[in-house]
């Protein structure tokens, strides 16, 4: 009876091990987005209005924050199950997109990012989340 155990517990231990280190490369495998191209008429559109923090951490919390992190650092619970590794948005990369672009990528989407012109069908709330993203620089 003792073996028995002893072999069982070496399986679980064994298989959690694999579990863990399939995991493991399955998000180093996640692949770095390509280039998002945005027409030249968006890329200098400005928020009509002074944008609201407050809504847009609000609306970060709901629609952003499970795959981009609460920090905008990529690391939501949902990054590792996605194909392509969803973005540092503290980086200079990112900070140094218009606010323009920021929008219209929030807006249309691609591949595995929703587009949020009708989930957030109010403009101005995206723009508070476009300015709440702007928080995340290092």
């Amino acid at each position: 009876m003792k073996t028995s155990q002893k072999i069982t517990t070496v399986l679980a231990a064994t298989a959690l091990a694999v579990v863990f280190l399939f995991g493991q490369a399955a998000s180093a495998q996640q692949a770095k987005a390509k280039p998002w191209p945005v027409p030249d008429k968006d890329k200098t559109m400005k928020a009509p209005t002074k944008p609201d923090l407050a809504t847009g951490k609000e609306l970060w919390a709901k629609h952003c924050k499970s795959c981009h992190g609460s920090k905008g650092l990529g690391d939501g619970p949902k990054n590792a199950s996605l194909k392509t590794f969803s973005g540092d948005f503290s980086t200079a990369a990112f900070q140094s997109a218009t606010d323009g672009e920021l929008f219209y990528r929030t807006n249309k989407g691609r591949d595995e990012m929703p587009g949020y012109e009708k989930k957030i069908p109010d403009a101005n709330d995206r723009w508070a989340l476009v300015a709440y993203m702007r928080t995340m620089k290092k």
